[in-house]
Formats: C-alpha cells, structure tokens, sequence
C-alpha cells in the first residue's frame, strides 16, 4: 500500500515538475520572440509574488563585441529607476527629524533657490521630489551651478514660466539637487549613506560610485541610431568618478554621482528593492521605511502624470491593474519597476539596448509593454 501510494506521489510530482518546466520554455520562447521584433541585444527579467522572486532570467547578450552572454546577476545602469532611492534616503532622513518636506529648498541647499517669476513663492523638499517645483533641466542638470545666483549668470533658465506647485514637469536637476540635500542632512557621502542605509540592510548589491563595484558585472550599453540603423556601445555609462571626486564638496558636488539616474544594479536586486516598496517600507524581515513615509512616496500629487515623490502609478501597463513603480531610459538602456501592491505582485524588466517606439504613451515603450504582458499572463495571471 505503501509502495503504492509514494509511486503515485513520484508520478505526480514528475508531472508538476514537467509541466514547469515545458510553461517555462514556452515564456521562454515568445521572450525570445519579442526580442527579436525589437532587436534586442540582451534583457533581464524579474518577477515576484508576495515576498518571493517566483522568476529571474537573462536573455541575449552581455557584451556584442565579445559575444559574451547576459547572465543574472550582471549589473545594469538602471537610470531614472535610481531617483526612488534618493527618496528613500531622504524619507528616512524626515523619520529621524533631521528634514521635513516642507523646508525651504533654498535653506537646506545654502543658496537661493526661488523661480524669477514667483520669488515670494517657496520651493520646499517635497515640490522637487514630486517635479512641482517649476525648476526645468534647461539650463542643464549635472551640476548645481545650474541653478545657483551665486555661479551662473543665466540661472533664471533653469525656471518654468508657472508658478512652484502650479504644475508638473519631470526633471533631472530636482533630484541632483534632492541628491545633495539628503548628502549634506545624512552628513554622510551620498553614495556611501545609500549603500549602508538602503542596499546593505536589503541584502542587495550595487551602488552609485561605480569605482566601489566589480567592473566585470557590468552589462555594456547600446543606444540605438536610427538614422545609421545600428547600435552604438556607450561606455561612458560607467565612466569613473574618481577624478571628480579629488575636489569633491559634500552637499555640493553629488551630481558627480547623478543621484537622478545612476545607480547600478542586477534585475534580481532591484526585485528586491520593489519588493521593499510593495511591502510599504519593509522586506524579508527588515524595515527600511516606516508604512508611512512608504505611503507617501507612493501618493499621487500629480494625477494626470500618476506621479508621487520618485513613484508613479500608471493604470496602461498591464489593463485594468493600477501599477506603481518608476521608468529609466539612458545610453540605450530601457529598465521599468512596477508593482501592484494590493495583489502583492511585481515585475523588473531591464534592456541594455532595442529599437522600440512609445505608441502607448511616453512613459513605458513598445518593448517593456510586451515584456510586461508576457511575464504578467504566464506568472501572475
């Protein structure tokens, strides 16, 4: 009887395990597929369940001019997914008093920082990390010179024509300078208070200064040209800072790190970083953020972009599901982390370079809206 019933058990589990394994070659295929109507050159893919990564797989290539294949693990330039840590940073520095959302920019940075037009108008903390500020990257955005009387004579271009909170434009320069803020409250490095308050305690590996990670990990980027019909390598994605930061001035100088977009990461740590996220501040144990500060991040101030403080919540992702995450588009690279906090799911879809267009909006392009309907209908649905 025995006998009977554990060979019943073997022949189910064999069949469970099969059936896996032939759903995960079918994703696995149509993956291929996609990439192939785009031209992808590699992409990585993370997807997560409650507080569990159910999927984390790469496709394609690390490196053309090698050959060398992408694997999980290699680490990626994320882009504008980095603004959500700057955010992190600076909610914990609120928690601890050090800020509030409401300081005066122009008393948090030391210079002023008012829109010509509106110079009784204040420009508070919580303003740049939503992009209600009425600050613009017009007059460039990687370095703080940019906006500041006191060094550049045409800071006034660095100023929208409405007035501060009178509305929405997404801008670089609102979190180098968010960047410095936090840099100059932790008292700590940027790059090193990220690493020991937000990625050590996640458990995840990566960093903003790209001299402190292993060389190796990193996924080459290609941007594409349509006009020559190929893809070109961009190499200064990872360029050095260590000249830079000779005559480095904390709470100054942090656009050398680009708070705004340059923080380098795996597909499979960012996942965890998401999950952080959809947890409201808390994963696998550990809190990062009280519930709270989480949930502030996560409102909506600017219903027309569904944009928070570092995260937007777009409903044309995946139909009928309110996602709630952040973009990047730099040197060719596409990355996207959404979540569905409710129904505790959450996809990372990460590309070192495609040739896609955005018909579906400006916010998430051709490619990651299939990817994301693939990985969703064969994980989640």
């Amino acid at each position: 009887m025995k006998t009977r019933y554990f060979s019943q058990m073997l022949s189910a589990l064999l069949l469970f395990v099969t059936t896996a394994a032939n759903a995960q070659q079918s994703v696995e295929t149509e993956i291929a597929a996609i990439m192939a109507r785009y031209q992808a050159i590699g992409a990585a893919v993370a997807v997560v369940k409650g507080q569990d990564l159910i999927y984390n797989h790469s496709f394609g290539l690390k490196n053309v001019e090698t050959g060398e294949p992408l694997e999980n693990g290699d680490v990626f330039r994320i882009a504008s997914v980095s603004k959500s840590f700057v955010t992190t940073g600076i909610m914990q520095l609120v928690e601890a008093g050090k800020l509030s959302l409401d300081d005066d920019v122009s008393d948090l940075i030391g210079f002023r920082v008012r829109n010509p037009n509106f110079p009784d108008s204040v420009i508070t903390l919580r303003l740049i990390l939503s992009h209600r500020s009425s600050i613009s990257d017009k007059n460039g955005y990687f370095t703080l010179d940019a906006l500041n009387p006191d060094k550049d004579p045409n800071w006034t271009k660095a100023y929208n024509a409405y007035a501060p909170n009178g509305g929405y434009q997404y801008c670089n320069l609102n979190f180098n300078l968010a960047g410095a803020i936090l840099e100059k409250y932790a008292g700590e490095r940027f790059d090193r208070y990220i690493y020991r308050h937000v990625l050590k305690p996640l458990g995840v590996y990566g960093g903003y200064n790209v001299d402190d990670l292993d060389s190796n990990r990193f996924v080459t980027l290609y941007a594409y040209d349509g006009e020559a019909k190929r893809f070109f390598a961009s190499p200064e994605a990872y360029r050095s800072r260590a000249e830079a930061l000779k005559n480095y001035r904390q709470g100054y100088s942090t656009p050398v790190f680009s708070p705004t977009g340059g923080m380098k990461m795996s597909a499979e740590d960012l996942a965890k970083v998401m999950t952080m996220h959809m947890h409201y501040g808390k994963a696998n144990g550990r809190r990062i953020l009280s519930e709270a500060s989480s949930r502030a991040m996560q409102t909506v101030l600017t219903p027309e972009s569904g944009y928070g403080m570092s995260l937007r919540t777009i409903d044309d992702l995946i139909p009928g599901k309110a996602m709630t995450g952040h973009e990047g588009v730099a040197y060719g690279l596409y990355s996207a982390m959404y979540f569905q906090p409710r129904e505790q799911f959450g996809i990372v879809v990460i590309t070192n370079g495609c040739n896609t267009g955005f018909t579906h909006g400006d916010v998430i392009n051709d490619f990651l809206m299939e990817m994301y309907d693939c990985l969703y209908r064969n994980f989640i649905q």
